[in-house]
Protein backbone atom coordinates (compact mmCIF):
# COMPACT_ATOMS: atom_id res chain seq x y z
CA UNK A 1 0.00 0.00 0.00
CA UNK A 2 1.38 3.40 -0.91
CA UNK A 3 2.03 5.85 1.91
CA UNK A 4 3.56 9.27 2.58
CA UNK A 5 5.86 9.88 5.54
CA UNK A 6 6.87 13.32 6.86
CA UNK A 7 10.43 13.81 8.12
CA UNK A 8 12.24 16.84 9.46
CA UNK A 9 16.02 17.15 9.56
CA UNK A 10 18.18 20.23 10.11
CA UNK A 11 15.12 22.40 9.93
CA UNK A 12 13.96 21.06 6.55
CA UNK A 13 10.77 19.10 5.94
CA UNK A 14 10.82 16.24 3.46
CA UNK A 15 8.02 13.96 2.28
CA UNK A 16 8.84 10.31 1.61
CA UNK A 17 6.53 8.60 -0.89
CA UNK A 18 6.69 4.83 -0.42
CA UNK A 19 5.14 2.36 -2.87
CA UNK A 20 5.63 -1.12 -4.33
CA UNK A 21 6.24 -1.94 -7.98
CA UNK A 22 4.36 -4.76 -9.77
CA UNK A 23 7.11 -7.18 -8.75
CA UNK A 24 6.51 -6.42 -5.03
CA UNK A 25 9.71 -4.46 -4.39
CA UNK A 26 9.30 -1.48 -2.06
CA UNK A 27 10.57 1.81 -3.46
CA UNK A 28 10.75 5.33 -2.11
CA UNK A 29 11.02 8.80 -3.58
CA UNK A 30 11.60 12.04 -1.64
CA UNK A 31 9.79 15.35 -2.30
CA UNK A 32 9.97 18.82 -0.81
CA UNK A 33 6.20 19.27 -0.91
CA UNK A 34 3.44 16.93 0.16
CA UNK A 35 1.29 17.75 -2.87
CA UNK A 36 4.08 16.58 -5.19
CA UNK A 37 4.37 13.30 -3.30
CA UNK A 38 0.60 12.77 -3.53
CA UNK A 39 0.56 13.42 -7.26
CA UNK A 40 3.44 11.03 -7.77
CA UNK A 41 1.76 8.21 -5.88
CA UNK A 42 -1.51 8.81 -7.73
CA UNK A 43 0.34 8.49 -11.04
CA UNK A 44 2.11 5.32 -9.91
CA UNK A 45 -1.07 3.60 -8.70
CA UNK A 46 -2.94 4.57 -11.86
CA UNK A 47 -0.15 3.21 -14.07
CA UNK A 48 -0.12 -0.06 -12.13
CA UNK A 49 -3.88 -0.37 -12.46
CA UNK A 50 -3.96 0.16 -16.24
CA UNK A 51 -0.73 -1.70 -17.09
CA UNK A 52 1.37 1.37 -17.94
CA UNK A 53 3.79 1.23 -15.03
CA UNK A 54 7.43 1.97 -15.83
CA UNK A 55 10.22 1.58 -13.33
CA UNK A 56 11.90 5.01 -13.05
CA UNK A 57 15.26 3.32 -12.56
CA UNK A 58 15.07 1.79 -16.04
CA UNK A 59 14.66 5.24 -17.61
CA UNK A 60 17.93 6.47 -16.10
CA UNK A 61 19.92 4.86 -18.91
CA UNK A 62 21.33 7.48 -21.29
CA UNK A 63 20.16 7.81 -24.87
CA UNK A 64 23.71 7.16 -26.11
CA UNK A 65 23.97 3.79 -24.35
CA UNK A 66 20.48 2.77 -25.40
CA UNK A 67 21.11 3.80 -29.03
CA UNK A 68 24.13 1.48 -29.15
CA UNK A 69 22.05 -1.39 -27.76
CA UNK A 70 19.40 -0.73 -30.39
CA UNK A 71 21.97 -0.66 -33.18
CA UNK A 72 23.57 -3.91 -32.00
CA UNK A 73 20.19 -5.61 -32.22
CA UNK A 74 19.60 -4.72 -35.88
CA UNK A 75 20.96 -8.04 -37.10
CA UNK A 76 18.28 -8.32 -39.81
CA UNK A 77 19.58 -5.30 -41.72
CA UNK A 78 22.00 -5.39 -44.63
CA UNK A 79 25.50 -4.18 -43.66
CA UNK A 80 25.15 -1.05 -45.80
CA UNK A 81 21.85 -0.09 -44.12
CA UNK A 82 23.22 -0.74 -40.65
CA UNK A 83 26.26 1.41 -41.35
CA UNK A 84 24.01 4.19 -42.62
CA UNK A 85 22.07 4.08 -39.33
CA UNK A 86 25.32 4.13 -37.38
CA UNK A 87 26.42 7.22 -39.29
CA UNK A 88 23.16 8.99 -38.43
CA UNK A 89 23.64 8.20 -34.74
CA UNK A 90 27.25 9.42 -34.78
CA UNK A 91 26.61 12.62 -36.71
CA UNK A 92 23.17 13.79 -35.59
CA UNK A 93 21.86 11.94 -32.51
CA UNK A 94 24.88 11.56 -30.24
CA UNK A 95 25.88 15.27 -30.23
CA UNK A 96 22.47 16.20 -28.80
CA UNK A 97 21.25 13.20 -26.82
CA UNK A 98 24.24 11.02 -25.90
CA UNK A 99 24.34 12.07 -22.20
CA UNK A 100 20.59 12.66 -21.73
CA UNK A 101 18.59 10.08 -19.78
CA UNK A 102 15.75 8.34 -21.54
CA UNK A 103 13.26 9.56 -18.96
CA UNK A 104 14.34 13.17 -19.44
CA UNK A 105 13.56 13.33 -23.16
CA UNK A 106 10.40 15.35 -23.76
CA UNK A 107 8.27 15.90 -26.85
CA UNK A 108 9.05 19.63 -26.83
CA UNK A 109 12.80 18.93 -26.73
CA UNK A 110 12.53 16.60 -29.72
CA UNK A 111 10.55 19.21 -31.68
CA UNK A 112 13.15 21.92 -30.94
CA UNK A 113 15.94 19.57 -32.02
CA UNK A 114 14.19 18.76 -35.32
CA UNK A 115 13.61 22.48 -35.94
CA UNK A 116 17.30 23.19 -35.39
CA UNK A 117 18.34 20.40 -37.77
CA UNK A 118 15.99 21.72 -40.44
CA UNK A 119 17.90 25.00 -40.55
CA UNK A 120 21.14 23.30 -41.62
CA UNK A 121 20.14 19.96 -43.18
CA UNK A 122 17.98 18.90 -46.08
CA UNK A 123 14.39 17.79 -45.36
CA UNK A 124 15.23 14.22 -46.42
CA UNK A 125 18.16 14.07 -43.96
CA UNK A 126 16.02 15.46 -41.13
CA UNK A 127 13.31 12.89 -41.76
CA UNK A 128 15.79 10.00 -41.82
CA UNK A 129 17.40 11.20 -38.60
CA UNK A 130 14.06 11.57 -36.85
CA UNK A 131 13.02 8.09 -37.99
CA UNK A 132 16.12 6.49 -36.47
CA UNK A 133 15.63 8.41 -33.21
CA UNK A 134 11.97 7.38 -33.11
CA UNK A 135 12.92 3.71 -33.61
CA UNK A 136 15.37 3.96 -30.70
CA UNK A 137 12.70 5.35 -28.37
CA UNK A 138 10.13 2.83 -29.63
CA UNK A 139 12.37 0.00 -28.46
CA UNK A 140 12.61 1.67 -25.05
CA UNK A 141 8.80 1.65 -24.85
CA UNK A 142 8.70 -2.06 -25.74
CA UNK A 143 11.35 -2.76 -23.10
CA UNK A 144 9.33 -1.03 -20.39
CA UNK A 145 11.70 1.91 -19.97
CA UNK A 146 9.34 4.60 -21.28
CA UNK A 147 5.59 5.02 -21.08
CA UNK A 148 5.29 6.41 -24.60
CA UNK A 149 7.39 7.44 -27.58
CA UNK A 150 7.80 11.20 -27.28
CA UNK A 151 9.16 11.42 -30.85
CA UNK A 152 5.73 10.56 -32.24
CA UNK A 153 3.76 13.44 -33.71
CA UNK A 154 6.71 15.77 -34.28
CA UNK A 155 6.28 18.25 -37.13
CA UNK A 156 8.75 17.38 -39.90
CA UNK A 157 9.85 19.37 -42.95
CA UNK A 158 8.23 18.51 -46.23
CA UNK A 159 10.42 16.79 -48.80
CA UNK A 160 10.35 18.33 -52.27
CA UNK A 161 10.70 15.47 -54.76
CA UNK A 162 13.13 16.26 -57.54
CA UNK A 163 12.24 15.36 -61.10
CA UNK A 164 13.84 12.27 -62.58
CA UNK A 165 16.05 12.64 -65.61
CA UNK A 166 15.38 10.19 -68.42
CA UNK A 167 17.82 9.69 -71.26
CA UNK A 168 16.66 8.91 -74.78
CA UNK A 169 18.02 6.03 -76.86
CA UNK A 170 20.34 8.44 -78.67
CA UNK A 171 21.62 10.03 -75.43
CA UNK A 172 22.25 6.62 -73.90
CA UNK A 173 24.28 5.58 -76.93
CA UNK A 174 26.25 8.84 -76.82
CA UNK A 175 26.97 8.38 -73.12
CA UNK A 176 28.20 4.83 -73.69
CA UNK A 177 30.51 5.87 -76.52
CA UNK A 178 31.85 8.88 -74.64
CA UNK A 179 32.59 6.76 -71.57
CA UNK A 180 34.38 4.05 -73.57
CA UNK A 181 36.34 6.51 -75.72
CA UNK A 182 36.99 9.70 -73.70
CA UNK A 183 37.86 12.79 -75.75
CA UNK A 184 40.43 13.89 -73.18
CA UNK A 185 41.68 10.84 -71.26
CA UNK A 186 43.58 11.37 -68.04
CA UNK A 187 47.35 11.49 -68.46
CA UNK A 188 47.65 9.36 -65.33
CA UNK A 189 45.98 6.38 -67.05
CA UNK A 190 48.01 3.87 -69.01
CA UNK A 191 47.63 3.77 -72.77
CA UNK A 192 45.77 0.45 -72.65
CA UNK A 193 43.32 1.91 -70.13
CA UNK A 194 42.34 5.03 -72.05
CA UNK A 195 39.78 3.12 -74.11
CA UNK A 196 37.59 0.54 -72.43
CA UNK A 197 34.87 -1.19 -74.44
CA UNK A 198 33.54 -2.77 -71.23
CA UNK A 199 32.43 0.68 -70.02
CA UNK A 200 30.21 0.98 -73.06
CA UNK A 201 28.56 -2.38 -72.33
CA UNK A 202 28.11 -1.47 -68.68
CA UNK A 203 26.24 1.74 -69.47
CA UNK A 204 24.02 0.03 -72.03
CA UNK A 205 23.34 -2.82 -69.59
CA UNK A 206 22.38 -0.38 -66.83
CA UNK A 207 20.24 1.72 -69.18
CA UNK A 208 18.29 -1.17 -70.72
CA UNK A 209 17.90 -3.63 -67.83
CA UNK A 210 17.41 -1.27 -64.86
CA UNK A 211 19.68 -3.19 -62.46
CA UNK A 212 21.39 -1.38 -59.61
CA UNK A 213 25.13 -0.76 -59.83
CA UNK A 214 25.90 -3.21 -57.03
CA UNK A 215 23.87 -5.89 -58.85
CA UNK A 216 25.78 -5.20 -62.06
CA UNK A 217 29.11 -5.47 -60.25
CA UNK A 218 28.13 -8.86 -58.74
CA UNK A 219 26.75 -10.39 -61.96
CA UNK A 220 28.49 -13.64 -62.92
CA UNK A 221 28.78 -15.22 -66.35
CA UNK A 222 26.85 -18.34 -65.33
CA UNK A 223 23.81 -16.24 -64.45
CA UNK A 224 23.41 -14.88 -67.99
CA UNK A 225 21.18 -17.06 -70.20
CA UNK A 226 22.23 -16.14 -73.73
CA UNK A 227 19.54 -18.30 -75.36
CA UNK A 228 16.61 -16.86 -73.42
CA UNK A 229 18.23 -13.40 -73.22
CA UNK A 230 17.82 -13.23 -69.45
CA UNK A 231 20.09 -12.29 -66.56
CA UNK A 232 19.50 -13.70 -63.06
CA UNK A 233 20.06 -11.00 -60.43
CA UNK A 234 20.77 -12.98 -57.27
CA UNK A 235 23.72 -11.16 -55.70
CA UNK A 236 24.91 -7.64 -54.94
CA UNK A 237 28.14 -6.06 -53.71
CA UNK A 238 28.36 -2.77 -51.83
CA UNK A 239 31.19 -0.77 -50.28
CA UNK A 240 30.64 -0.35 -46.51
CA UNK A 241 32.75 1.97 -44.41
CA UNK A 242 35.21 -0.02 -42.32
CA UNK A 243 34.31 -3.31 -43.98
CA UNK A 244 35.27 -2.77 -47.62
CA UNK A 245 33.21 -4.56 -50.25
CA UNK A 246 30.38 -6.58 -48.70
CA UNK A 247 28.58 -9.27 -50.73
CA UNK A 248 24.96 -10.14 -50.12
CA UNK A 249 21.52 -10.53 -51.63
CA UNK A 250 19.87 -7.83 -53.74
CA UNK A 251 17.70 -5.19 -52.12
CA UNK A 252 14.53 -6.92 -50.94
CA UNK A 253 16.44 -10.22 -50.48
CA UNK A 254 14.80 -11.74 -53.56
CA UNK A 255 16.36 -12.87 -56.84
CA UNK A 256 14.79 -11.80 -60.13
CA UNK A 257 15.29 -12.11 -63.86
CA UNK A 258 15.73 -9.12 -66.17
CA UNK A 259 15.40 -9.14 -69.98
CA UNK A 260 18.36 -8.28 -72.21
CA UNK A 261 17.75 -6.70 -75.65
CA UNK A 262 18.96 -8.82 -78.60
CA UNK A 263 21.49 -6.23 -79.78
CA UNK A 264 23.15 -6.27 -76.34
CA UNK A 265 23.22 -10.05 -75.89
CA UNK A 266 25.51 -10.46 -78.90
CA UNK A 267 28.02 -7.94 -77.55
CA UNK A 268 27.88 -9.54 -74.10
CA UNK A 269 28.60 -12.97 -75.58
CA UNK A 270 31.71 -11.60 -77.25
CA UNK A 271 32.75 -9.81 -74.04
CA UNK A 272 32.59 -12.92 -71.79
CA UNK A 273 34.20 -15.27 -74.30
CA UNK A 274 36.77 -17.43 -72.50
CA UNK A 275 35.47 -16.69 -68.98
CA UNK A 276 34.37 -19.36 -66.51
CA UNK A 277 30.75 -19.46 -65.21
CA UNK A 278 31.84 -18.18 -61.77
CA UNK A 279 33.78 -15.24 -63.22
CA UNK A 280 32.35 -11.73 -62.99
CA UNK A 281 30.93 -10.30 -66.21
CA UNK A 282 32.42 -6.86 -65.49
CA UNK A 283 35.58 -6.31 -63.44
CA UNK A 284 37.80 -3.42 -62.44
CA UNK A 285 40.32 -2.19 -64.98
CA UNK A 286 43.42 -2.68 -62.84
CA UNK A 287 42.66 -4.96 -59.93
CA UNK A 288 40.31 -7.30 -61.73
CA UNK A 289 37.96 -7.41 -58.74
CA UNK A 290 34.41 -6.22 -58.36
CA UNK A 291 33.61 -2.76 -59.69
CA UNK A 292 33.29 0.23 -57.38
CA UNK A 293 30.84 2.99 -58.27
CA UNK A 294 33.11 5.79 -57.07
CA UNK A 295 36.04 4.61 -59.18
CA UNK A 296 33.80 4.04 -62.20
CA UNK A 297 32.55 7.61 -61.98
CA UNK A 298 36.05 9.07 -61.72
CA UNK A 299 37.34 6.83 -64.51
CA UNK A 300 35.04 8.22 -67.15
CA UNK A 301 31.34 8.29 -66.31
CA UNK A 302 31.21 11.84 -64.89
CA UNK A 303 33.24 13.27 -67.75
CA UNK A 304 31.13 11.45 -70.34
CA UNK A 305 27.95 12.84 -68.79
CA UNK A 306 29.39 16.35 -69.00
CA UNK A 307 30.38 15.86 -72.64
CA UNK A 308 26.85 14.90 -73.74
CA UNK A 309 25.33 17.80 -71.78
CA UNK A 310 23.90 15.95 -68.76
CA UNK A 311 26.34 17.10 -66.09
CA UNK A 312 25.89 15.66 -62.61
CA UNK A 313 24.31 12.45 -63.87
CA UNK A 314 24.53 9.56 -61.40
CA UNK A 315 24.78 5.90 -62.50
CA UNK A 316 21.59 5.17 -60.54
CA UNK A 317 19.69 7.51 -62.89
CA UNK A 318 20.22 4.98 -65.67
CA UNK A 319 17.78 2.83 -63.71
CA UNK A 320 15.14 5.52 -64.22
CA UNK A 321 16.06 5.61 -67.91
CA UNK A 322 15.48 1.86 -68.21
CA UNK A 323 12.05 2.22 -66.63
CA UNK A 324 11.04 5.04 -68.98
CA UNK A 325 12.24 3.19 -72.10
CA UNK A 326 10.41 0.03 -71.03
CA UNK A 327 7.16 1.91 -70.44
CA UNK A 328 7.51 3.73 -73.77
CA UNK A 329 7.93 0.32 -75.44
CA UNK A 330 4.58 -0.91 -74.07
CA UNK A 331 5.56 -2.65 -70.80
CA UNK A 332 2.83 -2.67 -68.16
CA UNK A 333 3.35 -1.86 -64.50
CA UNK A 334 3.83 -5.49 -63.41
CA UNK A 335 6.58 -6.05 -65.96
CA UNK A 336 8.38 -2.88 -64.87
CA UNK A 337 7.99 -3.91 -61.22
CA UNK A 338 9.62 -7.28 -61.86
CA UNK A 339 12.38 -5.78 -63.95
CA UNK A 340 13.32 -3.20 -61.30
CA UNK A 341 12.81 -5.52 -58.32
CA UNK A 342 10.28 -3.35 -56.52
CA UNK A 343 8.42 -4.86 -53.58
CA UNK A 344 5.01 -3.94 -55.01
CA UNK A 345 3.37 -2.41 -58.06
CA UNK A 346 2.34 0.53 -55.87
CA UNK A 347 6.00 1.42 -55.40
CA UNK A 348 6.50 1.35 -59.17
CA UNK A 349 3.49 3.59 -59.71
CA UNK A 350 4.71 6.03 -57.07
CA UNK A 351 7.99 6.37 -58.95
CA UNK A 352 6.90 6.20 -62.58
CA UNK A 353 3.11 6.46 -62.61
CA UNK A 354 3.21 9.73 -64.54
CA UNK A 355 4.86 7.94 -67.47
CA UNK A 356 1.90 5.61 -67.92
CA UNK A 357 -0.45 8.58 -68.41
CA UNK A 358 1.08 9.31 -71.81
CA UNK A 359 -0.34 6.01 -73.14
CA UNK A 360 -4.03 6.81 -72.67
CA UNK A 361 -4.53 7.81 -76.31
CA UNK A 362 -2.65 4.70 -77.41
CA UNK A 363 -4.98 2.49 -75.38
CA UNK A 364 -8.05 4.19 -76.89
CA UNK A 365 -6.78 3.65 -80.45
CA UNK A 366 -6.01 -0.01 -79.75
CA UNK A 367 -9.50 -0.57 -78.33
CA UNK A 368 -11.05 1.00 -81.43
CA UNK A 369 -8.96 -1.20 -83.71
CA UNK A 370 -9.84 -4.34 -81.73
CA UNK A 371 -13.56 -3.49 -81.89
CA UNK A 372 -13.48 -2.99 -85.65
CA UNK A 373 -11.66 -6.29 -86.15
CA UNK A 374 -14.10 -8.17 -83.92
CA UNK A 375 -17.19 -6.82 -85.68
CA UNK A 376 -15.74 -7.57 -89.14
CA UNK A 377 -15.32 -11.23 -88.20
CA UNK A 378 -18.77 -11.73 -86.61
CA UNK A 379 -20.80 -9.92 -89.29
CA UNK A 380 -18.91 -10.30 -92.59
CA UNK A 381 -21.98 -9.54 -94.88
CA UNK A 382 -22.79 -6.23 -93.20
CA UNK A 383 -20.05 -4.23 -94.85
CA UNK A 384 -21.09 -2.09 -97.84
CA UNK A 385 -18.49 -3.34 -100.39
CA UNK A 386 -19.62 -6.95 -99.88
CA UNK A 387 -23.30 -5.97 -100.39
CA UNK A 388 -22.49 -4.26 -103.70
CA UNK A 389 -20.57 -7.30 -104.92
CA UNK A 390 -23.50 -9.57 -104.04
CA UNK A 391 -25.96 -7.42 -106.05
CA UNK A 392 -23.68 -7.41 -109.09
CA UNK A 393 -23.37 -11.20 -108.95
CA UNK A 394 -27.17 -11.60 -108.75
CA UNK A 395 -27.72 -9.35 -111.80
CA UNK A 396 -25.21 -11.29 -113.88
CA UNK A 397 -26.87 -14.61 -113.00
CA UNK A 398 -30.37 -13.35 -114.04
CA UNK A 399 -29.10 -12.10 -117.41
CA UNK A 400 -27.51 -15.47 -118.14
CA UNK A 401 -30.79 -17.31 -117.39
CA UNK A 402 -32.78 -15.04 -119.78
CA UNK A 403 -30.36 -15.60 -122.65
CA UNK A 404 -30.47 -19.41 -122.16
CA UNK A 405 -34.29 -19.33 -122.15
CA UNK A 406 -34.37 -17.48 -125.45
CA UNK A 407 -32.04 -19.96 -127.12
CA UNK A 408 -33.65 -23.20 -125.91
CA UNK A 409 -37.25 -22.92 -124.61
CA UNK A 410 -38.10 -25.39 -121.87
CA UNK A 411 -40.06 -28.57 -122.67
CA UNK A 412 -43.88 -28.08 -123.04
CA UNK A 413 -43.59 -24.43 -123.76
CA UNK A 414 -45.78 -23.41 -126.78
CA UNK A 415 -45.01 -20.03 -128.34
CA UNK A 416 -47.98 -17.70 -128.90
CA UNK A 417 -49.45 -17.54 -132.52
CA UNK A 418 -48.68 -14.45 -134.57
CA UNK A 419 -51.26 -11.67 -134.43
CA UNK A 420 -53.82 -11.47 -137.28
CA UNK A 421 -53.69 -8.93 -140.03
CA UNK A 422 -54.40 -5.55 -138.74
CA UNK A 423 -53.00 -6.23 -135.35
CA UNK A 424 -54.28 -7.99 -132.33
CA UNK A 425 -57.54 -5.94 -132.09
CA UNK A 426 -60.90 -7.62 -132.77
CA UNK A 427 -62.87 -6.60 -135.89
CA UNK A 428 -65.36 -4.66 -133.79
CA UNK A 429 -62.61 -2.60 -132.17
CA UNK A 430 -60.87 -2.10 -135.49
CA UNK A 431 -64.10 -0.79 -137.02
CA UNK A 432 -64.71 1.55 -134.10
CA UNK A 433 -61.17 2.82 -134.39
CA UNK A 434 -61.72 3.46 -138.16
CA UNK A 435 -64.97 5.43 -137.66
CA UNK A 436 -63.34 7.53 -135.04
CA UNK A 437 -60.46 8.40 -137.31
Amino acid sequence: MASIEKRQRTGQTRWYARYRDPAGRQLVKVFDRKVDAERFLTTIESAKLFGGYVDPALARLTVGDWAQRWLDGQTHLKPSTKERYAGIIREHIDPKWRRVRLGDVSHADVQNWVTTLTASRSPATVRKTHRVFSLILALAVKDGRLVRNVATGVNLPRVVTSEHRYLTHAQLEQLADACANPAEPSKHRRLDERENHAYRLMILFLGYTGVRFGELAALRVGRVDFLRRRALIAESVTVVQGLGQVWGTPKGHEAREVPIPPFLIAELAEHVKGKAPDDLVFVGVRGGGALRAAIFRRAGFDEAARVIGVEGLHPHELRHTAASLAIASGADVKVVQQMLGHASAAMTLDQYGHLFGDRLDEVAVRMDTARAAALAVVYPLCTRPEIVDHEATRDRSTAQQIRAFQRVPPAGFEPAPPPPEGGALSPELRGRQTRTA
